[in-house]
């Protein structure tokens, strides 16, 4: 049977004369979702966020009513006067105490899940982790080494920890180029192994020669929210408004590398640029977040891919709503921590691990019956 008439570009040229049939092929799959956000989901990230904020400082040892905790944060807001019916002490446990608590909260599982979605789009990988370079088993050997010197060194803990995960992402991104090679994410990961592997193995030989400290590095390796003021928030707000500043600007350019590096160099992109860049921005949000909060785990994976199986996999939406989600579940889930067992207080990485156990085998199952 001889070509089609009237289409005698139907097998290799599109309808405006360029040769496009490979490319829609594989663009397609990559893009199942909407590129722009949708306001239903960035009305449903702040209404998370909102609530996050709410019940974090409504709940706790002191139960406080969420109407009257929410007039007094509206307070907050200059021109704003309501009568929340609090009294001069519970006011003071809302600004003084929890307030703190929860922002950071928020703070941190904001970092972690736009560094996740950011490490996920670089890698392409949907289950990378932010801690893939070395980020945590830095931060860890930084937090023992610290302890292990002497009493009352414990106001050095998030210093030593930021410079500890700086090192090993260092370590990593030089070790990632050793004999010439070029850095590939390949390379950067097998590079982050190697690295978290001997560090670890540095921290475990402190703790063994000093094994009073034992229960203190545990504490903070389990992650903790614990602040007793606007400290941690201070500290950690540059490093989260400069690394959300990079990260989401560059959002489009994520959606590109998805593609691979030579269409992304095709479409006027440098990849490797684009993706060192990213790289860089999301190992030092993670450095600064767990500097403050501890290792706390599958905020970085949990919250993104749930995200990107609901909403979409574009990154520019997809990174906009994990930076609000993520926020909202930090905070509930230390509203978790600190009151599902009474008076104890549960480590807030435990339960973040509690929650990311199941996903995975959710996860596993999904993709094994797409598989089949």
């Amino acid at each position: 049977m001889g070509p089609a008439r009237g289409r005698p570009d139907a097998v290799g040229r599109g309808r405006h004369g360029v040769n496009d049939s490979p490319r829609p092929a594989r663009l397609r799959p990559l893009r199942p979702g909407p590129a722009r956000l949708r306001p239903g989901w960035l009305v449903g990230g702040v209404v998370a966020v909102a609530v996050a904020l709410v019940a974090g400082v409504s709940l706790g040892p002191v139960s406080l009513p969420p109407g009257s905790v929410a007039a007094e944060l509206l307070n907050l807001i200059p021109g704003v006067r309501l009568h929340s019916g609090l009294n001069a002490r519970e006011i003071a446990i809302i600004t003084e105490l929890r307030l703190p608590r929860v922002v950071l909260g928020l703070l941190v599982g904001a970092m972690l899940a736009m560094a996740g979605a950011a490490y996920q789009g670089v890698f392409r990988n949907p289950l990378a982790d932010p801690h893939l370079l070395g980020v945590a088993a830095g931060a860890g050997l930084g937090v023992t080494a610290v302890l292990t010197i002497g009493s009352g060194m414990s106001v050095a803990v998030p210093p030593a920890a930021f410079l500890g995960a700086l090192i090993a992402v260092a370590l990593t991104w030089t070790l990632g180029a050793a004999g010439g090679r070029e850095r590939t994410p390949a390379t950067l990961i097998l590079a982050g192994v190697a690295v978290s592997a001997f560090l670890a193995a540095a921290q475990t030989y402190l703790l063994q020669r000093n094994v009073e400290t034992l229960r203190e590095v545990y504490s903070w390796l389990l992650g903790r929210l614990g602040t007793a003021g606007w400290h941690d928030v201070l500290l950690i707000l540059p490093y989260t408004v400069v690394t959300g500043l990079i990260v989401l600007s560059r959002r489009r350019e994520l959606d590109v590398l998805t593609v691979g590096d030579e269409e992304a160099a095709s479409l006027g992109l440098h990849p490797q640029r684009s993706r060192y860049l990213l790289l860089i921005a999301a190992s030092l949000g993670t450095a600064a977040a767990v500097s403050v909060s501890g290792l706390i785990g599958f905020v970085g994976i949990i919250v993104p891919h749930t995200l990107r199986l609901l909403s979409g996999a574009s990154y520019r939406s997809l990174l906009p709503l994990s930076v609000l989600f993520g926020a909202a579940f930090l905070a509930l889930t230390d509203v978790v921590a600190r009151t599902v067992a009474g008076e104890a207080e549960i480590p807030i990485g435990v339960v973040t691990a509690f929650f990311g156990a199941p996903f995975f085998i959710v996860v596993l199952r999904t993709n094994r019956a797409v598989a089949s």
